[in-house]
């Protein structure tokens, strides 16, 4: 007589697009998927694919195991489960936010019975159970290694340890360069239409100068990290002059300069404290993060 082996489950909390992706990534991986969104109508489309629709948060918990969350920030988790019960269940906090209410979540959901992880997922929707994605994970190690084949589903989990804030951590670095490097593609924009020329002119260069940053990060991580900041290959002083050239710019086109006049005061910055011969990287400790910190 032939065993059958029961397909494994899962609960999708939150349906905006990210969730969506999530449920439908788990139906095409052959899991039985329980859904469940505050507002209705999201579920549509996985419904008609065969997930299932739970009346209530608390019942979608209590449908699996694993409940992965989808919100838009961790205050969400309080109100969409406040009154459900958490007892023996694991619940993955796909949602962005800062480390410390990763780790208020971590101990209001233990303080209910159950576990938690904190995962941030660096790919927009699109990219869910695609290869070459990819989701930093927090928490428990033997949580995260009872789970992990669920949640490498979803995209390459990598995983930072037990703190349940360094996913976000993680994440949360990874957005800073992420805005300020694709503001910047906005700002040159403005710039570039100010004089004539399209998106499609720039694009080319905008492409090479993304892929040259890579030697910068790699290049330099290991003299920063050992606190030498020599200006032997870029002073800081010329790096000011030419901070000062593309406010001047963009001045000059008309278009807003607020972001680059708060690049230029931080170099004119370190500049005035006697650094202009030094790296650039001595900005690093204007910023206030060149004392070394607790893990």
């Amino acid at each position: 007589m032939n065993q059958v082996t029961a397909s494994p489950t899962v609960t999708v909390i939150g349906l905006g697009p990210m969730g969506q992706a999530m449920a439908a990534a788990y139906l095409d991986a052959g899991y039985e998927v329980t859904v469940w969104n505050r507002s209705p109508g999201k579920d549509t489309e996985l419904v008609a694919r065969g997930a299932r629709r739970a009346g209530s948060a608390a019942e979608a918990v209590a449908a699996s195991g694993l409940t992965v969350l989808s919100l838009i920030d961790v205050d969400a988790l309080y109100t969409a489960l406040g009154d459900a019960d958490l007892g023996g269940r694991v619940l993955a906090n796909l949602s962005s936010d800062v480390p410390d209410k990763a780790r208020a979540a971590a101990r209001w959901v233990q303080e209910r019975g159950a576990e938690y992880l904190t995962g941030g997922v660096n790919v927009p929707p699109g990219g869910i159970g695609q290869e070459g994605s990819s989701i930093f994970v927090s928490g428990p190690e033997e949580v995260y290694a009872a789970h992990r084949e669920a949640l490498d589903v979803l995209a390459a989990t990598d995983y930072r340890g037990s703190d349940p804030g360094y996913a976000q951590l993680y994440y949360q670095l990874n957005m800073i360069m992420f805005w300020t490097a694709y503001t910047g593609w906005y700002q040159a924009l403005a710039v570039a239409r100010a004089n004539g020329l399209t998106a499609a002119d720039i694009v080319p260069y905008a492409g090479y100068t993304a892929d040259s940053m890579r030697g910068f990060y790699e290049g330099g991580a290991p003299l920063i990290d050992a606190d030498a900041h020599e200006g032997t290959y870029e002073r800081l002083a010329m790096c000011a002059a030419s901070v000062e050239h593309i406010l001047h710019t963009a001045a000059d086109s008309g278009v807003d300069t607020g972001i680059l006049a708060a690049h230029a005061d931080l170099y004119r910055r370190g500049v005035a404290a006697g650094f202009g011969a030094d790296s650039s990287s001595r900005l690093i400790g204007l910023l206030g993060a060149d004392a070394p910190r607790d893990r």
